[in-house]
């Protein structure tokens, strides 16, 4: 009635990359069921890694200081558009990284979206 001793490994985290890659080096000897979760959970791993490499590698086109031509949506108010100064960086609202400019004959900032700048040359 003694069962032999079953070793139970311990689940894979996708979020570390070389400890998947060990786990499908070692499941790949394995049943058919094992491989093809290692193999599905080092996929997920890799697209992971592509998309925290492209979100690290996109930064602002513009910097602080630089003359730019904003030019305002019909919507909005469309005698704004001229030049500006960029005041500051903002981070992005999910599609274009957004910056407060100036213009030197307004009291106010205004905040636009990098689709909205051009680089005055």
């Amino acid at each position: 009635m003694n069962k032999p001793s079953v070793k139970r490994r311990s689940p894979v985290k996708a979020s570390r990359t070389p400890v998947v890659r060990k786990a499908v080096s070692r499941q790949v000897s394995g049943k058919p069921e094992a491989n093809n979760t290692a193999v599905k959970i080092a996929a997920v791993a890799v697209a992971h890694q592509a998309s925290m490499r492209s979100q690290v590698l996109r930064t602002h086109k513009f910097r602080v200081g630089q003359t730019v031509l904003y030019t305002s949506s019909p919507i909005s108010r469309p005698g704004a558009s001229g030049t500006y100064k960029v005041v500051k960086l903002l981070p992005s609202d999910g599609d274009d990284y957004q910056y407060r400019i100036k213009n030197p004959g307004e009291a106010f900032e205004r905040v636009a979206k990098e689709s909205q700048l051009e680089l005055d040359h």
